[in-house]
């Protein structure tokens, strides 16, 4: 019997580089042909172009992706602190998959100035062999999106005004009309646009939107709140890489914990530079 194997398989887009699952009759590979999640898996490489002594591949969590890969659930959650590699990861996987880097769909052509990392060069995704479409929402680019959005309407639709609104409010307009049915989806720190029940309400569409068999969610965040996206997977990035962690364990649930019970006392080991010793 022939064993599976990998191949690669090049999409229309000039970004995107993927992997499938062909033949074999192993078990576990027959189940991953029937998933209809659009990855399954993150790989690097072999040989990587990437020079391993330059950014982005210095960034612990970066370096460790290119090392021993990550696997993906139907939702999966990446925390850690700022320049921990989150939005370079979900950046790369973006531009791997064939999304605009800057936001949107495959097929956004808008552009601004150019500061992506080369991480996707690296980058191989093991796909499920149904093709998906994918949209991705960063916080840094959003307003370069709407304009673009704005300009460039389909025929026979009106889109709504995104800049005629507030940050929330327009956030949640392009939930609404592009975050539905089957496909990738992928937001890098949502919460910088949503107060607290903006962020309960986005993990209710989250969670709706997951309902379909079909549809992935991968999200970076600085918040607990949309960290507590029901089922799934959570990568905690920090000095050492990253490392899966339920939510209750997360040094970012654990500080915002502390901080709410006790903001004065916070502070003042904030002050006292021990805020990281667990005292009380």
């Amino acid at each position: 019997n022939e064993s599976s194997r990998l191949v690669f398989v090049r999409s229309q887009s000039p970004h995107a580089r993927t992997t499938r699952w062909l033949g074999g009759h192993n078990g576990h590979m027959a189940d991953w042909s029937r998933t209809q999640h659009p990855i399954r898996a993150i790989h690097a490489m072999r040989p990587s172009p990437l020079d391993a002594g330059r950014w982005p591949a210095t960034i612990p969590a970066v370096s460790q992706l290119l090392c021993d890969g990550l696997e993906l659930g139907p939702a999966t959650v990446l925390v850690g602190d700022n320049g921990s590699g989150k939005s370079t990861i979900i950046e790369a996987l973006a531009m791997a998959y064939g999304i605009n880097p800057e936001g949107g769909s495959a097929g956004a052509q808008h552009q601004t100035r150019p500061s992506e990392s080369p991480l996707y060069e690296a980058l191989v995704l093991q796909k499920s062999a149904a093709a998906h479409r994918g949209y991705f929402l960063r916080a840094e680019t959003m307003h370069g999106l709407y304009t673009y959005l704005e300009q460039n309407q389909p025929l026979g639709r009106s889109d709504v005004r995104f800049h005629d609104m507030s940050h929330g409010e327009s956030f949640n307009a392009v939930l609404g009309s592009r975050f539905n049915g089957s496909g990738l989806f992928l937001l890098d720190e949502p919460e910088s646009a949503l107060s607290f029940t903006g962020c309960l309400a986005l993990l209710v569409t989250l969670t709706d939107l997951l309902r379909s068999p079909a549809a992935q969610v991968i999200v970076a965040t600085h918040s607990p709140v949309i960290a507590a996206l029901p089922g799934a997977r959570i990568y905690e990035l920090d000095e050492n890489g990253f490392t899966e962690r339920r939510w209750e364990d997360l040094q970012l649930v654990h500080h915002h914990r502390r901080f709410l019970a006790s903001p004065d006392q916070y502070l003042r080991h904030l002050r006292e530079g021990t805020v990281d010793s667990g005292e009380d």
